[in-house]
């Protein structure tokens, strides 16, 4: 007898990686020839608002149109950050810093009923990552808490820096060993099902109303993550809570960690920008 659990276990996680990957290569060619093809009807609607001066009836078709094409180009963009095809600009960071600096915004994002905590690794290790798309990625993640706690709860976010070994990495299938820095998402919400977990990297996967979500809020942070270099997991309980874990590749060179602390834009403008996209 000999116990194959952990073997099946890895085996279908190889096989939901390459249904991923399939829906990544579709997703960003679709995204591509899309945002291409809003290009040259937004170019041309700005070609008709210049020539109808000041007609206002004319103009307001115009205007109603350049804003559904906006809105399209928005999924576009959603949709390349997933397949990985977005533009980012890493830098050495320091996360302990960076998270810190951001607990005002994540308040103004939970609002009174849900507490912040905040724990850090005592071994500092500077992450390689873009950190507007970080940002981004807190927020999101801070939100899909508060759906989740409608009662209150506590968000806490952790730092840690993590080693994968050559072992370790036939668990993760999508991942290479390596030294990471990780940041853990942890709410004390209603959790996730076991046949949701499944479905929730999916894009357009929801279990929200149609009116409340776009089922693109998780996918688009796995492509972010995977376009970084690091990995994503998940862990849920039904009834629980929920543990977003986010590995970014530890920078190949130290800094200073006494740097510029980071400053995050005004709290309700950026919260607006995550609802907007």
């Amino acid at each position: 007898m000999r116990d194959i659990s952990r073997r099946k276990s890895a085996a279908k996680h190889l096989r939901n990686v390459h249904k991923m990957e399939a829906v990544v290569q579709l997703t960003g060619g679709i995204a591509h020839d899309f945002n291409n093809f809003l290009a040259v009807v937004l170019g041309n609607l700005e070609i008709l608002k210049s020539e109808f001066g000041g007609n206002q009836l004319a103009l307001e078709p115009v205007h109603t149109a350049m804003r559904a094409a906006q809105g399209g180009a928005s999924l576009a963009k959603r949709l390349l950050a997933y397949s990985r095809r977005q533009v980012l600009e890493p830098e050495h960071l320091d996360l302990n810093d960076f998270i810190s600096g951001m607990e005002a915004l994540l308040h103004a994002a939970l609002g009174d009923e849900i507490a912040v905590e905040m724990s850090f690794g005592d071994d500092r290790r500077p992450a390689f990552v873009d950190r507007t798309a970080l940002e981004t990625t807190l927020i999101n993640l801070a939100l899909n808490a508060h759906d989740a706690m409608a009662e209150g709860g506590t968000l806490t976010i952790e730092t840690a820096a993590v080693h994968l070994g050559e072992g370790e990495a036939r668990d993760h299938p999508d991942a290479v060993p390596g030294d990471y820095v990780k940041v853990s998402v942890t709410d004390t919400g209603t959790g996730i099902a076991p046949e949701v977990m499944e479905h929730v990297l999916e894009p357009f996967f929801t279990t929200k109303e149609s009116d409340k979500g776009t089922g693109l809020g998780l996918s688009m942070i796995y492509g972010f993550v995977k376009q970084s270099g690091g990995y994503l997991t998940l862990d849920s309980a039904f009834d629980l809570g929920t543990t977003v874990n986010l590995f970014f590749p530890e920078a190949d060179e130290t800094i200073d960690l006494i740097g510029k602390p980071y400053r995050p834009e005004e709290p309700g403008r950026a919260v607006r920008r995550v609802l907007d996209q």
